[in-house]
């Protein structure tokens, strides 16, 4: 299956690939490191309020997962024909982040979690289904339709979402960059099975090693 880029440093204009171990992406965010310090941070009992305030916590969390300075914690599962990974982000045993890879043949999908006191106030979600396009046996081609989704969290609920989809073709040398893309406004624009999966996974959060189904 061809890759993704999991945690982009401007979850808010690039993508994800879908490797289970993938680094971290250390391009610049939209908002620079340089811009924005930990002293621009809400106290630790306020979680973000407006769109602006969910940006400014998204560029520090992001920030330190870029640092590697969080503890990770993860396991794998199978479930049928899924395959899935969950990686667990802390810090000083408070959880700032989860980031949940599943996919099969012809499928995969990537959510990356993002907390303040514990609860998500930013959500990537990167989709790719990908077929083969032509091309030779020996030389097959593939096509990948990518859609991906933000989704910006206020007090449970979601204040807005964006999305973005577009393709890309192994035999073009004209595929399209992400951060050209412009996102629009998601016509379901709902939080609830992103955050039926969130406490699934948060319930999960001390296992281990290798598990069956969780979904």
């Amino acid at each position: 299956m061809k890759k993704l880029i999991l945690l982009p440093s401007l979850i808010f204009i690039c993508s994800c690939e879908n490797k289970k171990n993938e680094k971290i992406n250390t391009n610049s965010p939209s908002e620079s490191s340089q811009q924005i310090s930990y002293k621009d941070s809400l106290s630790k009992n306020n979680s973000p309020q407006t769109i602006d305030e969910i940006k400014t916590e998204y560029v520090l969390l992001n920030n330190q997962l870029i640092a590697k300075k969080l503890d990770s914690a993860s396991f794998d599962y199978e479930c049928n024909e899924v395959s899935g990974n969950v990686v667990y982000y802390s810090s000083n045993g408070e959880l700032k982040s989860i980031k949940h890879f599943h996919g099969d043949s012809h499928f995969s999908s990537v959510e990356n979690y993002y907390l303040k006191n514990g609860k998500p106030f930013f959500i990537f979600k990167d989709d790719t289904v990908w077929n083969f396009d032509g091309g030779t046996p020996e030389k097959p081609e593939t096509k990948d339709e990518i859609n991906q989704q933000r989704m910006y969290i206020v007090n449970g609920k979601a204040i807005e979402c964006l999305e973005k989809k577009f393709t890309i073709k192994s035999s073009s040398k004209n595929n399209p960059k992400p951060d050209d893309i412009q996102n629009v406004q998601s016509k379901n624009c709902s939080y609830s099975e992103l955050q039926k999966t969130f406490e699934v996974l948060l319930k999960n959060r001390d296992k281990k090693g290798k598990t069956s189904c969780i979904l």
